[in-house]
């Protein structure tokens, strides 16, 4: 008995082609989202200019914590602002006064010491590492519409998963 080789659509190739390629993607593009995440980092995007060129607009930075006694002059931190608190500002510390708990910092290209120290209570941790303009990306696609975007995206690869096998199956009747 011999068996006839059924040869794939080439149709049903693309869309399952496209569908896996697409879902590899969005997966790959995340990955850097989630995965530090996992093990403890704090990822955000720089949205001023204060510590150019060191770490430019539109930057993606991760920050590890570590005990605020420990930090470094010439490192540089995250914490949040002191004036409302929800804004996090990313600044090399130039003094780490451990007697007061408390960082005198200065951003970059700023030409004066922050006015205000910084209290160990509102620091975040160091940074780690900068990745210049993937900060933009980032923000993207951790808002509403990037997440309605993604969604989107695996339906998409979904349906071309669907219309590839749906082609397959009924090349496989016609045999």
């Amino acid at each position: 008995m011999s068996r006839k080789k059924h040869k794939k659509s080439p149709v049903a190739v693309i869309c399952s082609v496209l569908g896996t390629a697409l879902l590899i993607i969005l997966i790959l593009g995340c990955l850097p989202l989630t995965v530090p995440k996992l093990m403890g980092y704090h990822i955000y995007t720089v949205v001023s200019g204060s510590m150019e060129p060191a770490i430019p607009t539109g930057s993606l930075v991760y920050i590890k914590y570590s005990p605020p006694e420990e930090v470094k002059e010439k490192e540089v931190i995250a914490f949040y602002s002191a004036m409302d608190g929800a804004s996090i500002i990313t600044h090399r510390v130039e003094v780490n006064n451990t007697n007061m708990g408390q960082f005198l910092t200065k951003g970059d290209a700023n030409e004066e010491r922050d006015m205000n120290p910084i209290p160990y209570d509102n620091y975040i941790g160091k940074v780690v590492k900068s990745f210049p303009r993937v900060g933009g990306i980032a923000q993207t696609v951790t808002t509403g519409s990037g997440r309605i975007v993604a969604v989107c995206v695996i339906g998409f690869a979904i349906l071309l998963e669907i219309i590839g096998a749906f082609i397959e199956s009924r090349n496989k009747e016609e045999d």
